[in-house]
């Protein structure tokens, strides 16, 4: 909010939301970029800045470290998910709305695919990579309760949704790790196709732990 003013004060228009989301993600690929080719040590913010052709202040205003940088094409998976959940129709089986709808990614994020599974990979090795990623899993987990709730018509911060929502969010990250691993190579149609078989799998375990999932 100071910010804003600050700049208000000195001319120039306030940054929107949207305006400051558009510009970490395109650091974030710059960052990913470097941080493939270099290594996450050998990659120093300020050339993160010079890649990104922005200021290292900025770069610190947005992200709190260099290791932050992935957040922003990493959130863009586990968005893709509570996004296609949230647009399950009233009446359909979510798991079979994941089915037949669920994409890693969103249509308009196709182009950070290989960015976000190398990123994903990387984080098997890059302790604070790894950090990141657990980080944005647990931030998730309630916005999933939410979700699950809107479904299940208990509450959100109840136990059993709660505990729902930390099966459903443990299986996503483990289905997506293996998803990245696999399709180091290249990803294939069927790998897509076992990939969203697997999340639609999940979301019933989690939810119908005691009923078979259809076509199981």
């Amino acid at each position: 909010m100071q910010e804003q003013r600050d700049a208000a004060r000195r001319g120039r228009p306030p940054v929107t939301d949207q305006a400051r989301w558009a510009q970490r993600l395109h650091i974030s690929r710059h960052a990913v970029r470097l941080f493939r080719e270099q290594g996450v040590a050998a990659t120093p913010g300020r050339q993160i800045a010079h890649a990104a052709q922005v200021s290292e202040r900025t770069l610190w205003r947005l992200f709190r470290a260099k290791e932050s940088c992935v957040e922003p094409l990493l959130t863009q998976a586990l968005e893709a998910f509570q996004t296609v959940l949230g647009t399950c129709p009233p009446g359909l089986p979510p798991a079979e709305h994941l089915r037949a709808r669920y994409t890693f990614l969103p249509p308009a994020a196709g182009s950070d695919v290989d960015a976000v599974l190398a990123v994903i990979r990387m984080t098997r090795d890059e302790r604070a990579l790894r950090a990141v990623w657990l980080v944005l899993h647990e931030q998730a987990e309630t916005a999933l309760a939410q979700l699950l709730a809107r479904h299940s018509g208990h509450l959100a911060d109840s136990w059993h949704t709660r505990l729902q929502a930390a099966q459903l969010n443990a299986a996503l990250r483990v289905i997506t790790e293996d998803f990245a691993h696999s399709a180091a190579d290249g990803i294939t149609g069927h790998e897509i196709e076992r990939q969203r078989t697997r999340v639609a799998d999940a979301f019933h375990t989690a939810t119908h732990p005691h009923r078979p999932a259809p076509g199981a």
